[in-house]
């Protein structure tokens, strides 16, 4: 099944143009650093792209500028389809099929394999194929990270270094700390710390127009307006016919960054539900991005398996096929959007505009749903919210006790 998926991907690229436009700006980037050139200078392709990420991450690109362009395109290919597949590992991982249920009966190398094929055609996943894109490499290292159990020595160094390459993986470190896990938050913090020093480093003056200009640039990455954006900002631009919705995305950025987060904590603290908790940490850092581009959006890997798993417990996959089908339909695409016609969507076509939004803050109401209360007569954080699979244990005895004062 995965060959044949492989095969039918392979012959779409060689029958229609695949630039790997996100590739080429990081190729770009290798190349300033070799070169001593200015980093946030350039502007590569035709659609005129610029440098975004920390100075870290064009470091890690060097590679990137010494390969020619062919085998550096099928070397990104492969591994990012190495990393889809990573990604379904962990993402089984972290959403623990119970004994006994259909998931479980299943061998895991099989399990893999059939996801790695059908994920490929996610839209998300296509596109960051397309694209040339991290977004699986940086969610294979938060969630590999957060996996590890709670008493892992340097637990939270990965955070750090995925949120050095690009910010917003840095909400994780956040969750860390809201969760009790204070030793794993300042690991992060200690990691991210030493991306900034080793750019600082190497690249003095691009560090220093980094943060304290171009961080700050919104602008630089693109249009916030355009179906391409799928955060709340895009999904505000389109209802409201507006290239700034302003005030009104803000106000409903920031509730939803609380609530999401404070979400996240009670699946943990109270249910002990780790899966939940960094499911619902992921759709708000998608939501509250000024910009999140559809391929950002490779956290339906873990998201759709969690909800197979809960399938697999509960014979209700309704909600499973619908995300399914949403991450699949690519509505977004399908909408008017050439020049400014996202900007005057009608009201009936809102929602085909901005599907992974409104998906994403459905979620969140059904985790809320899902997740109210306490488990009557069980502690915090040690039984698993009424009609869910039970939580995935990320601490041994030791660990615990080790971490104990933290938890407090």
């Amino acid at each position: 099944m995965l060959l044949l998926s492989l095969t039918a991907f392979a012959a779409l690229c060689l029958l229609r143009p695949t630039p790997m436009a996100d590739l080429l700006v990081y190729r770009a980037e290798g190349r300033a650093v070799l070169d001593g050139t200015d980093l946030y200078g350039f502007r590569v392709t035709e659609w005129n792209l610029p440098a975004t990420y920390p100075p870290f991450a064009a470091m890690l690109f060097v590679p990137a500028a010494l390969l020619p362009l062919l085998p550096l395109k099928a070397a990104f290919a492969a591994t990012n389809v190495l990393l889809l597949a990573l990604l379904v590992h962990l993402s089984l991982r972290l959403a623990a099929p119970a004994p006994g249920t259909r998931l479980a009966a299943w061998p895991r190398g099989a399990l893999v394999t059939g996801a790695t094929a059908l994920g490929l055609w996610l839209e998300p996943v296509f596109q960051t194929m397309l694209f040339g894109q991290v977004n699986l490499a940086l969610a294979c290292l938060v969630l590999w990270d957060l996996t590890r159990p709670d008493g892992a020595r340097g637990k939270g160094l990965a955070i750090g270094v995925a949120a050095g390459i690009k910010l917003t993986p840095a909400i994780f470190a956040v969750y860390l700390l809201l969760t009790g896990r204070v030793r794993a938050a300042f690991w992060a913090l200690a990691g991210f710390a030493g991306t900034v020093l080793a750019g600082v480093a190497v690249l003095p003056g691009a560090s220093l127009d980094f943060w304290t200009r171009r961080m700050f640039e919104t602008g630089r990455v693109g249009k916030v307006w355009i179906v391409d954006n799928q955060s709340l900002q895009g999904l505000f631009a389109r209802l409201l016919h507006m290239t700034d919705p302003g005030t009104v995305w803000r106000v409903a950025a920031l509730v939803t960054a609380v609530a999401g987060l404070l979400l996240a904590r009670h699946a943990v603290r109270a249910h002990g539900h780790e899966a939940w908790g960094v499911l619902c940490t992921a759709l708000t850092a998608l939501l509250v991005s000024p910009i999140s581009w559809s391929h950002h959006w490779v956290w339906c890997v873990p998201l759709l398996v969690l909800l197979a798993v809960e399938a697999g417990a509960r014979p209700r996959p309704v909600l499973a096929v619908a995300a399914l089908v949403l991450f699949s339909a690519r509505s977004h695409w399908l909408v008017p959007h050439d020049g400014a016609l996202d900007l005057r969507l009608p009201w009936w076509l809102q929602a085909a505009g901005s599907p992974y939004p409104l998906l994403g803050l459905g979620l969140l109401l059904f985790a809320a749903w899902r997740l109210r209360g306490t488990p009557e007569g069980a502690p915090p954080g040690a039984a698993g919210a009424p009609g869910l699979p039970g939580p995935r244990q990320t601490s041994s005895p030791a660990a615990s006790s080790s971490d104990a004062s933290t938890m407090r």
